[in-house]
C-alpha cells in the first residue's frame, strides 16, 4: 500500500516543503518532489514579527489608502475655496497668478505653490504681504505681554495669522487677510475628529471657555524647578489658578482666557479634593479648541 506525505518547515519569511510517497508493503520510501517559497518581508516587519507583534499587509495597504484619500479630499476643498475667493477678488494678485483657473480651475500650476503671505519683491526677494497688521500685533504685545518683545527677541511674521483671528471677531479685517484665515481653517479641518466619529459625553465633568480678569498674582515659595516658581492666581470670581512660570506675571487687572475642566460628582455638584478645595483644572485656548 501507497501512501503520500506532505511536508511543511514554516519559517518567519519563507515556507520549505517535501512530498514523499512511501510503500508500507516494501517498507521504503523515497522523495517525489521538494522546493521552498520565501516571503519577501522587509526588516522593520520582521522585527516586529518576531517580538509577537502580527502584522497585516491588508491593514497596512487600506491605511496608506485612507492618508491618500484624507489628502485627496483636502487638495478638493482648497481648489473650491480658491475659486470662490478669486470670485470675490479676495485673493492677493501674486498669489492668484499661480493658480490655474481655466483647463483645472482652483489647482496651482505646475511646479508652482505660492505662500498667500508672502511675495517677491523687484529685487527678487520674499517679503510678507501683513507688514501693518504685524506691527499691530507688536504694539499689542509691549501693551499686554512686554516679555515676548524683550531684547534680543524675534517674533516670528506667521504668529500675525493668529493675532488677525482674534482682531477678526470685533474689528475689520482686510479682504486678503480673511482669505489667508479661511484657507488656513480649510487646510486644518477633519483632524480634531475624523469624519463618522463623534463626540463622547462625559457626565463626570464639564470642559468650559471662561475669560476672566485676573485680581491679583501671589508668587510663593515652592518651586518646580530651580528657575521655575509656583504662583497663586486669583480671577475675578474667586476661582484660584495655580501655574508655574520662569519670569515674573504680571496678569493683575489684565483679563485672560482659560479651558476650565472642572470634576463633577454624579449628583452633578462639584467634586472636593482632600484639601476641601474644587477639582478644577486650567489651560490656555489651543487651536484645536476652535474647531
Amino acid at each position: 500500500m501507497q501512501k503520500n506525505i506532505l511536508g511543511l518547515d514554516l519559517g518567519t519569511n519563507s515556507i520549505g516543503w517535501a512530498l514523499i510517497c512511501e510503500d508500507d508493503d516494501e517498507k521504503k520510501s523515497e522523495i517525489v518532489a521538494a522546493g521552498s517559497r520565501i516571503i519577501p518581508m522587509s526588516q522593520d516587519i520582521l522585527g516586529k514579527f518576531d517580538s509577537g507583534q502580527s502584522i497585516s499587509q491588508t491593514a497596512e495597504r487600506t491605511g496608506f489608502r485612507s492618508a491618500r484619500r484624507l489628502r485627496e479630499r483636502q487638495l478638493l476643498r482648497r481648489e473650491r475655496l480658491h475659486r470662490v475667493l478669486n470670485l470675490l477678488d479676495f485673493l492677493p494678485k501674486h498669489y492668484s497668478r499661480e493658480i490655474d483657473f481655466d483647463k483645472h480651475p482652483g489647482q496651482f500650476l505646475p511646479d508652482a505653490e505660492p505662500k498667500l503671505a508672502y511675495y517677491k519683491n523687484s529685487n527678487g526677494k520674499m517679503e510678507f504681504l501683513f507688514r501693518h497688521s504685524f506691527q499691530e500685533m507688536l504694539n499689542d504685545f509691549a501693551q499686554y505681554q512686554p516679555q515676548l518683545i524683550g531684547k534680543g527677541k524675534l517674533v516670528p511674521y506667521d504668529w500675525t495669522i493668529y493675532y488677525l483671528r482674534k482682531k477678526a471677531l470685533t474689528d475689520r479685517i482686510e479682504k486678503e487677510e480673511l482669505a489667508w484665515l479661511l484657507l488656513q481653517f480649510n487646510q486644518k479641518r477633519g483632524y480634531y475628529q475624523l469624519r463618522g466619529e463623534e463626540e463622547v459625553e462625559d457626565n463626570n465633568r464639564t470642559v468650559e471657555f471662561h475669560s476672566l480678569r485676573v485680581v491679583n498674582v501671589e508668587a510663593t515659595e515652592d518651586k518646580k524647578k530651580e528657575d521655575e516658581v509656583w504662583y497663586n492666581i486669583y480671577l475675578e470670581n474667586g476661582w484660584i489658578y495655580r501655574r508655574t512660570s520662569k519670569i515674573p506675571l504680571d496678569w493683575t487687572g489684565k483679563t485672560k482666557e482659560f479651558i476650565v475642566t472642572t470634576e463633577l460628582n454624579p449628583d452633578g455638584s462639584v467634586k472636593k479634593g482632600k484639601d476641601g478645595k474644587e477639582k478644577r483644572s486650567f489651560r490656555a485656548p489651543g487651536e484645536d479648541d476652535w474647531t
